[in-house]
């Protein structure tokens, strides 16, 4: 086993192996598989290599015409790796092509002096089972981040929805038990993990992901609505993410008809604007949504956008008078800070890491049901309350301050440096015991 080039206990990484095997981190979020995690690998990234650190980013090509190397900014690389057919393949397939991404990756550190990589980072399942291989081999660390975990999204599954298979729970469990440190987006993701997965409390590190703050600020709500097209007086509910169940977009279209046919003058203002794309269990049906709206008849006051880059993203929250983040499960929920972070109050499950992301009563509201009765009441009370919104509003900027990406890679370089620690005195035991 080869170790680590860093003999020095508590010293920095000088370069990590980051693992994404499903998802690129240059992908745009809000369809397909691209979504919270892609922004969160993406933006440590680039904060780490601010701190000197080098990161390369491992994914699966999805197309041929993409370059093997691709240089986000001096410090971050991704590197695409061939696994498996360019395009066909849906997540659930890619347990099938492990061996091949593996294969690639301790290829590509093969070619490297030794201990090219301190430590390694996967995120996601199918990323874990892949650093733990890679841990093995090439003597460092293995720090996993599970961004969702199937006994978390199965407690709390969508009507209609398909259950997270048992291979999966299986690998995670597998993960969990094999990587040196494990980092959580909240506390109550640090109690799941033991609870249901028997996870080493002491290996656990809890690190809140961030905004961007400088991309993400409150702005001029009628320049921005003159941008999309929407009108001036409108009120504007905005839901951005990827369109499956798990994400309950229907439920913000029901209780938008309910607080249509409960107030004529309202919904004659009312306008739902939906930004994102099929994903996940949404691809059987792509245009449900549509046809709901149809069906409810609101479907002049509803309109469907595309997922947009982030210029036009903040754009889009700061033309809304409520971001609406119904989740049936959300390890964290990013919509809800970018959001606050623009000026823009949330109205959010209680859920999951929704109640860290959004604070009740200061920067929105928590609702702790999926009845779109509770959602319609909720949103027409504060639709028609324009001075509790305002308050909100003030709230939500203060609020999403706490959290920024530069905390976040200060938060993982800490756990790098101990896990670093751990691993070579780990290391060191064993070599006095020989």
């Amino acid at each position: 086993m080869r170790t680590s080039r860093l003999a020095v206990h508590n010293a920095l990484p000088r370069r990590i192996a980051t693992l994404s095997v499903h998802t690129s981190p240059l992908e745009q979020p809000g369809g397909g598989d691209a979504g919270g995690m892609n922004v969160y690998i993406l933006e440590t990234a680039k904060r780490l290599a601010e701190s000197g650190v080098e990161v390369e980013i491992f994914t699966r090509a999805t197309s041929s015409e993409l370059a093997r190397v691709v240089e986000v900014q001096p410090g971050v690389l991704v590197r695409n790796v061939s696994a498996g057919p360019f395009e066909g393949l849906s997540k659930q397939d890619l347990p099938a092509q492990l061996c091949a991404f593996t294969a690639a990756v301790l290829r590509a550190e093969a070619q490297q002096e030794a201990g090219w990589y301190d430590v390694i980072h996967s995120h996601y399942w199918l990323s874990g089972q892949v650093g733990w291989l890679a841990r093995d081999r090439w003597g460092v660390p293995l720090v996993h981040t599970a961004h969702t975990l199937a006994k978390a999204k199965n407690a709390h599954l969508a009507e209609g929805d398909t259950p997270e298979p048992f291979a999966r729970i299986v690998g995670e469990q597998q993960v969990v038990a094999e990587a040196d440190r494990l980092i959580t987006n909240t506390d109550a993701e640090a109690v799941q993990l033991c609870d249901w997965y028997g996870a080493d409390p002491a290996k656990i590190v809890t690190v809140a992901p961030g905004v961007d703050l400088e991309g993400f600020q409150p702005g001029d709500q009628q320049a921005a609505r003159a941008a999309l097209g929407l009108e001036r007086d409108a009120l504007v509910l905005l839901f951005v993410g990827r369109l499956q169940p798990l994400k309950a977009p229907d439920v913000l279209l029901h209780a938008a008809a309910l607080i249509a046919a409960a107030d004529p003058d309202l919904a004659a203002r009312l306008r739902v604007v939906i930004v994102g794309a099929p994903s996940g269990s949404g691809l059987a049906h792509p245009d449900v949504l549509q046809k709901m709206a149809v069906d409810l008849g609101i479907a002049a006051q509803v309109q469907f956008e595309p997922p947009v880059g982030r210029e036009r993203l903040a754009d889009f929250y700061r033309a809304a008078d409520l971001t609406v983040v119904p989740s049936h499960n959300e390890s964290f929920g990013l919509v809800a800070l970018e959001s606050q972070a623009c000026g823009t109050p949330v109205v959010a499950a209680d859920v999951g890491g929704l109640s860290t992301a959004v604070a009740a009563g200061v920067s929105g509201v928590l609702v702790d049901t999926h009845r779109p009765e509770d959602w319609a009441r909720v949103l027409r009370g504060l639709l028609t309350e324009p001075v509790r919104r305002a308050n909100l509003s003030r709230g939500a900027r203060a609020h999403a301050e706490r959290f920024s990406w530069r905390h976040t890679a200060d938060g993982l370089l800490v756990a790098y440096r101990d896990s670093i620690a751990h691993f070579n005195q780990g290391a060191d035991a064993q070599k006095g015991l020989g």
